[in-house]
């Protein structure tokens, strides 16, 4: 499936030039979104990689993997954490851009490759202990990946992994996450 997946994304995946500034080249999944074979392909090997081998969580009646958590970052990261968490049989986690939720929250800021942000995750979104896995759109700088998995840690849960639709190997995000298993559909 991987090899289809990577065709699928190389094919559908638009460049958008100088977007959200000058000098950026963006890239814009929503072809692949609005593509129902080729979003339920990436859903599906985004879930592949943690998948115990149980049967549909709607089957087995709970988790079909050592995932506990899955965090989707915001907003494209939500699109396909969702139904990752839902194959899985894990709970979905928001993790949004600072003053969306609406308790209590733990804060981490980071830097882009464009500035800088911040994310929050409610307080008690995981448990001590829960396996938890990020899943979002693009690995770029590392930035918001590093962020997310300080926002798990300050919850006491357990980072198990890091999915990916991209990675964009030219801004070596995977050096601001030493350790983490890191895992990507296309390395462009």
């Amino acid at each position: 499936m991987g090899a289809d997946v990577a065709k699928l994304l190389t094919a559908l995946v638009r460049d958008v030039p100088d977007y959200p500034s000058p000098g950026i080249l963006f890239k814009d999944i929503t072809p692949v979104l609005a593509d129902p074979g080729a979003f339920a392909a990436v859903v599906d090997a985004l879930v592949d990689k943690h998948h115990a081998g149980a049967g549909d969580p709607a089957d087995s009646g709970g988790n079909v993997g050592n995932i506990d958590k899955v965090v989707g970052i915001e907003a494209r990261g939500f699109i396909l954490a969702a139904p990752v968490a839902y194959h899985l049989g894990a709970g979905f986690v928001p993790m949004r851009k600072k003053g969306k939720l609406p308790y209590a929250t733990f804060q981490s800021s980071y830097d882009l490759e464009y500035g800088s942000a911040t994310i929050e995750v409610h307080r008690d979104a995981f448990q001590p202990g829960e396996r938890v896995l990020v899943v979002d759109d693009v690995l770029a700088t590392g930035g918001t990946a590093a962020a997310a998995i300080d926002l798990i840690e300050q919850c006491g849960a357990q980072l198990a992994g890091l999915s990916f639709l991209l990675e964009l190997t030219a801004l070596s995000g995977r050096q601001k996450l030493p350790g983490a298993d890191i895992h990507t559909l296309l390395r462009v």
